[in-house]
């Protein structure tokens, strides 16, 4: 059995996060995610795409932020469970948990904070009969290594930003990229729908509106797709392809975690946010997108902030005797758990005469 100070359950920015809020005061973390790496969202979904709104970084990519929040974190040593879905939470006589994996990994600890995002997501797939035959055969619905594509024929379905992002993207890297999308306007950034229209006009991306993807074909790997025009007069269309890529966004949904006896609230855990966002379940934080109270934002730098007062009220859990008295970084520095330690130069003052 895995014990460890903070079981976090979710390993995106916010749980990565809580680990060096945890480990400024001497509390060790495991976390838990159903991911096979850490970062969540941002290394799964979206792991080249800009973030502009972290404070002191203009612009950073998705990936880029897990990577250092990964740096930040390596010197307190935290244990990983990934790969693994959070199945069953079980509270003991003496107030602690023992949460349990879909694959048998069980976990104990004093305090459970779950930072799982949205919660698990599921791609939104289009009414396309024989689609699941075709998954990881062509057919995939998030773009982790656009490399996977080059020298390509790819065709993409959705109108959203990540649609526009991503063919804009891979018209650089594909051989050819088509852009499927039922309607002619486009709900996506301005700037983005533009650049689509230029690259189209470049002969870099087809774009192919008013029409649908209907159909796919192939043996053992997709080769074609089948493509329906609302102008009955053009019909269907058979196009030869390697990859197809349908980006209609995701449905998040809390999965076992929705069972624990949580008060939920249209999909999220409702939380105390007037003092440190416990649950309904004392010992059980939510923390990050995974929770709802009055005023909320769903911004990582809102599971940022949320993350360090959790981590005051659970070292007041775990060692309800003892008082913290909190210290600026800028003035104690950052001691590891691995011996390493960071702090500011002390400055030498002489007296004069």
């Amino acid at each position: 059995m895995i014990k460890t100070d903070i079981l976090i359950i979710g390993a995106g920015p916010t749980g990565l996060f809580t680990v060096f809020e945890a480990g400024l005061l001497k509390l060790k973390t495991h976390l838990i995610d159903a991911l096979p790496q850490p970062g969540g969202q941002c290394s799964e979904i979206y792991p080249k795409k800009p973030i502009y709104d972290i404070p002191a970084f203009p612009e950073i990519l998705a990936g880029d932020l897990v990577g250092n929040l990964m740096e930040q974190i390596k010197p307190f040593e935290p244990g990983f469970t990934l790969g693994e879905r959070a199945e069953t939470l079980e509270k003991l006589d003496d107030g602690t948990f023992i949460v349990t994996t879909n694959k048998g990994t069980k976990h104990h600890a004093p305090v459970v904070a779950i930072a799982g995002g949205l919660g698990s997501f599921e791609p939104r797939k289009p009414p396309i009969a024989n689609i699941t035959d075709f998954e990881d055969k062509g057919v995939s619905y998030f773009i982790k290594d656009p490399e996977v594509y080059r020298d390509k024929k790819v065709v993409i379905a959705g109108g959203g930003d990540s649609a526009l992002d991503w063919a804009i993207y891979l018209a650089d890297v594909a051989a050819e990229v088509a852009l499927v999308h039922r309607r002619a306007e486009f709900r996506g950034a301005l700037d983005s729908v533009e650049r689509v229209s230029e690259l189209a006009k470049l002969g870099k991306i087809e774009m192919i509106t008013n029409a649908e993807v209907v159909g796919l074909r192939g043996e053992d790997n997709l080769q074609q797709v089948v493509i329906r025009h609302k102008d009955e007069a053009r019909g269907e269309e058979f196009k030869d392809v390697d990859d197809f890529i349908p980006l209609f966004g995701l449905s998040p949904k809390l999965g076992p975690i929705g069972s624990w006896g949580l008060e939920i609230e249209k999909n999220a855990i409702k939380v105390d946010n007037s003092y440190d966002y416990q649950t309904n379940i004392p010992g059980v934080y939510a923390i990050g997108d995974v929770n709802t109270y009055r005023g909320k934002l769903k911004l990582i730098l809102s599971g940022f902030h949320e993350a360090a007062i959790m981590c005051q009220s659970a070292y007041q859990r775990i060692f309800p005797d003892k008082k913290y008295v909190l210290k600026y970084t800028t003035v104690g520095g950052v001691i590891g758990f691995d011996g390493s330690k960071k702090e500011a130069k002390k400055e030498v003052v002489q007296s004069i005469g």
